[in-house]
């Protein structure tokens, strides 16, 4: 008799701890997503991609994004030979432009998510009374640190603020070129150059260096950050909800936070 109590016990707990897994089981989103995703993005970015991570994973739980941060050309290069993207957020529309004419991102999924300003930036202990761009001529500035204009879009905008101002050939001895923003911003933190050209959100983010003059728009493409979901991403619906989430309003005022400017 007490062995079929003892039976009937174990039966019926048996029968509870499985109703509660299966209602456990039917409380998740029948179209939650579960991906890793890799993002693509310019340098400039990681301050703020980073700090909005935790905010993105925590509303969706089952995704994961890994970052990789560098000059949008190289990033470029990358996903031009295969690397497994997901999607790329580019600090110049002309790497994006080259992706999409060999139709490597999704093209309805392309739109300019930033702005920016590009500024001159000095150790923060410079001595040397430096106000505006045309003063990098003068003879007590010998190295001026900016990105590779080929792979860098900061360095890029920066020969063209020197050429409309009639004084790049007069400047280009005193390069000293660096292979993204970052590392342009560092090396004027060191000391290793009287100034350097990089974003305003670059010059934000450190206290090593002092913003001494920002570059007029007129002298310089317009400074976008256009981002488009990868055409071979295996992950492209985890990818766009990414990229929504990131036009967002709670994005957007960390983007604002760190000096960006929201692209119409």
């Amino acid at each position: 008799m007490k062995r079929r109590h003892i039976f009937a016990f174990i039966s019926g707990l048996m029968a509870s701890l499985l109703l509660a897994i299966g209602c456990k089981v039917m409380t998740v989103p029948a179209n939650a997503q579960t991906a890793t995703l890799l993002i693509a993005a310019a340098a400039s970015l990681q301050d703020a991609l980073e700090e909005l991570d935790p905010l993105f994973e925590s509303a969706n739980r089952g995704i994961t994004v890994n970052y990789n941060f560098a000059a949008s050309g190289p990033l470029q290069q990358q996903i031009e030979q295969g690397a497994p993207v997901d999607l790329f957020i580019s600090a110049a529309s002309r790497q994006m432009d080259a992706l999409q004419g060999q139709n490597l991102v999704v093209a309805n999924t392309r739109r300019n998510l930033l702005t920016n300003n590009l500024v001159l930036v000095v150790p923060r202990n410079s001595n040397l009374g430096l106000t505006g761009f045309r003063q990098l001529t003068n003879a007590n500035v010998r190295r001026i640190s900016l990105g590779e204009p080929r792979s860098v879009p900061a360095g890029q905008y920066a020969e063209e603020v020197f050429r409309n101002l009639g004084i790049l050939e007069q400047l280009r001895p005193k390069f000293v070129y660096g292979n993204s923003v970052r590392n342009v911003l560092g090396t004027v933190e060191s000391g290793n150059a009287d100034a350097g050209v990089v974003y305003t959100t670059d010059a934000r983010v450190s206290d090593q260096v002092r913003q001494v003059a920002t570059a007029p728009s007129n002298l310089h493409s317009a400074i976008v950050y256009p981002m488009a979901v990868i055409t071979a991403s295996q992950n492209q619906p985890a990818a766009r909800t990414y990229a929504q989430f990131l036009t967002s309003s709670p994005a957007q005022a960390v983007f604002r936070r760190y000096g960006f400017g929201i692209a119409e």
